[in-house]
């Protein structure tokens, strides 16, 4: 499928995730505010991290085999057991540890251990989120982009039913609490969509692990955790630093504008996932690695960069539509932030190089290098340059990161040749 095409059915899902954002966000930002908008952050950012870990990390991974086996039957499905396999093993194990620890975890993210209970729904949202999360890996890599954006779709409108119900009824805890269910409900509509594909055998999902694919899995597990883990981390201390030097409102309001970021990104990034990640995977030859290089950087880069500049203009429009008046002081983020954000899809553009052609090496040290950039140069910044030092700092990073990434998927003869060496 080509990119334009997909970009195409990625858009309808995007729209209806962006519709249903907008809602959301409006709703939150009336009911619990600036400062509930920081307990959310830091419950997303928690919650992030204890689903990489009841997923093993591997759905990369099972993307990028899948798609590699386009060819070879056989080898899918004793890919798809392994990852079945490990999913249920390791989400079991979370989900078990989250409740035993939901007080500590309560207290020490969510203000309080009279929130405990948020944790116990989030433990029992754990399998069916982590099994959704493989089949969509699984369509993902077989280039299913229809039944992909459908469950997406579906995701979407139950995410704002459910946290819009439940924020109205219950405030900051039901929307914690929202933020659980609405991914692990989904399952019910993938199965639906998925039930009568030929693939879709969960009675063979089960069994003895391949040591051969789960020495495969492991490197993009590393991969993922990596990301999975560093990202949220530096979420977490950079919200801290903002919280002790400028209070929990200001946290609110960059947790609001890492939200208009996300939000906008969304095309572009899923996109990338949808098309780019299967189809750098499967190249062996330079040549044509090269000119979908070319053709995703020619269309991402000048995307984001327009959408950017019309979020800018409109800036004003989007606070009042997304949140409410009392997120104002937000504004000031703006002109960083956009630049980072442009920053760092032409940045992505490269990462996902090493992601599809497994330098496992490269990647980990990248990732953590620029989660120690943003949260030290927020350190070093918002003294200097007051609350907008954040934003700033979020724009330096992935400058730097695009530099690093660039010179080590393509920046010499070299390290191009070993981007094409096959790994399996």
């Amino acid at each position: 499928m080509s990119l334009i095409r997909t970009s195409a059915l990625n858009g309808m899902a995007t729209v209806v995730r962006m519709a249903s954002a907008i809602v959301i966000n409006k709703v939150l930002a009336v009911l619990v505010g600036p400062s509930g908008y920081a307990v959310i952050g830091q419950f997303q950012n928690l919650f992030s991290v204890v689903v990489t870990f009841a997923t093993g990390a591997i759905n990369t991974g099972v993307t990028k085999g899948t798609a590699a086996y386009g060819t070879d039957p056989d080898r899918q499905r004793v890919l798809w057991r392994t990852a079945a396999t490990v999913v249920l093993g390791a989400s079991l194990v979370v989900a078990i540890a989250v409740v035993v620890f939901s007080r500590q975890l309560a207290e020490g993210f969510l203000g309080g251990a009279d929130r405990a209970g948020v944790m116990i729904w989030a433990a029992i949202s754990i399998i069916p989120i982590s099994f959704n999360a493989l089949l969509l890996a699984i369509m993902n890599g077989l280039k299913d982009v229809r039944r992909y954006v459908l469950s997406n779709i579906a995701g979407s409108i139950l995410a704002l039913l459910l946290t819009g119900g439940l924020a109205w009824y219950r405030g900051l805890e039901g929307a914690l609490i929202a933020l659980s269910l609405n991914q692990a409900v989904v399952i019910v509509v993938t199965v639906m969509l998925v039930r009568r594909c030929e693939w879709f055998e969960p009675r063979k999902w089960f069994g003895a692990l391949n040591s051969r694919e789960l020495r495969g899995l492991g490197r993009y597990t590393l991969m993922a955790a990596t990301t999975a883990i560093v990202g949220p981390v530096s979420l977490l201390l950079v919200r801290y630093i903002l919280i002790e030097r400028f209070g929990f409102a200001f946290a609110g309001y960059w947790d609001a504008m890492w939200r208009i970021s996300l939000i906008y990104l969304t095309l572009i990034t899923t996109t990338l996932t949808l098309y780019y990640l299967p189809r750098i995977a499967e190249l062996r030859d330079w040549e044509e690695l090269h000119a979908e290089l070319r053709q995703v950087l020619r269309l991402a880069v000048p995307a984001v960069a327009v959408l950017a500049l019309g979020i800018f203009f409109l800036r004003d429009i989007a606070i009042a539509l997304l949140f409410s008046d009392s997120f104002a002081p937000m504004e000031q983020l703006f002109a960083w932030q956009l630049s980072g954000d442009v920053l760092k899809i032409t940045a992505w553009v490269f990462a996902f190089l090493m992601i599809g052609r497994g330098l496992v090496v490269e990647f980990i040290l990248t990732e953590i290098l620029g989660a120690l950039v943003f949260v030290l140069a927020t350190w070093l910044l918002t003294p200097v340059m007051g609350f907008t030092g954040v934003a700033a700092a979020h724009c330096l990073n992935y400058a730097i990161y695009l530099l690093v990434v660039a010179w080590l998927t393509v920046g010499t003869p070299d390290r191009r040749k070993r981007l094409l060496a096959i790994t399996e």
